[in-house]
């Protein structure tokens, strides 16, 4: 089970709900709460700075609605765990339940309204961080800023990102060092800009010698630190989705994404067998594996062992 902040990250337990506001505009973000005339709510906040990220789990034990003009330099991710939440922006409401993903732009106004049952997770992300990921990834870099689509999204449809915060979670109340912090916040932003719409061009490098198979492999070599998508890939080949399977089936009797997969757990087998390696986790997250039991086990079936005996070994 995916653990998002434990008792250790703990701040206020059954506390006012107004005290758990002001820790709010303090550590997470601007805001005003407005909360039944009657009764005293108990509210609870666990919190953890990791590196430029907070990580936050509230729950305000009342129905309670939060207002702010924006965020202005930050994004918020929220996650609701429990209870439902009503998104009024802009003159579009949205209705988001247990499971799912609301993510606030830094000029997105903010009224939503959490049900008594409600506790959600936050990430607050600032604004350098994401355009900093899509500089890195040769995106073009939106005049206007870096906006998300105001889509729904399920948290079970970006494969292995919730894997990745409980990581992240785990990583920050065990003090994990500065340089690995950088590693995790850079792997989050990369994943939102890779996994989420937004207005971000994507730009892909110029193909070698008009297309092909060849143009493609350098640019799958020359990228497997990164999310590679299947559009990326038919551009590069220029070459309709189909014929892009086709080629592959032809060369080398993978699918292209199998072919990516590939490539990466043989760069990880490369990178464990170097003294410079500091541990498993770190490798596979810098080859984009953010699940790592089924990393651990995709290895196994690649290369005969685990990657921790391989690691181990090279020790």
């Amino acid at each position: 089970m995916t653990v998002l902040l434990s008792e250790r990250s703990q701040i206020f337990q059954g506390a006012d709900a107004y005290a758990v506001s002001d820790y709010v505009n303090q550590h997470v973000g601007s805001h005003c709460i407005r909360l039944p005339p009657r009764g005293r709510p108990m509210a609870s906040i666990s919190h953890r700075t990791f590196s430029s990220l907070d990580l936050c789990r509230i729950s305000y034990g009342a129905p309670v609605r939060v207002t702010s003009v924006a965020l202005e330099s930050i994004y918020h991710l929220q996650i609701l765990l429990t209870g439902h939440c009503r998104s009024d922006s802009r003159g579009e409401e949205q209705v988001f339940g247990p499971g799912e993903i609301l993510l606030i732009n830094p000029d997105d106004p903010v009224d939503l309204t959490y049900s008594a049952d409600c506790e959600k997770f936050i990430i607050k992300l600032p604004v350098r961080l994401l355009e900093n990921a899509c500089l890195a990834q040769h995106w073009t870099l939106p005049q206007p800023g870096i906006r998300f689509a105001a889509a729904r999204h399920a948290l079970s449809e970006l494969g292995g990102f919730l894997p990745l915060l409980g990581l992240i979670c785990h990583e920050a109340e065990n003090a994990a060092e500065p340089h690995v912090q950088d590693l995790y916040e850079r792997i989050v932003a990369n994943k939102l800009l890779a996994l989420l719409a937004s207005n971000v061009l994507r730009v892909v490098p110029q193909a070698a010698q008009g297309g092909g198979f060849e143009a493609v492999r350098e640019f799958i070599e020359g990228h497997l630190g990164e999310d590679i998508s299947i559009e990326q890939l038919m551009a590069v080949a220029k070459v309709s989705e189909r014929s892009l399977y086709s080629l592959f089936e032809r060369q080398v009797g993978l699918s292209p994404r199998d072919y990516v997969r590939r490539r990466k757990l043989e760069q990880v087998h490369a990178r464990l067998q170097l003294s410079t390696a500091r541990s498993v986790t770190e490798v596979a997250l810098d080859y984009g594996f953010m699940h790592l039991g089924r990393f651990s086990e995709a290895y196994r079936k690649r290369f005969g062992e685990l990657p921790s005996q391989t690691w181990k070994r090279h020790r």
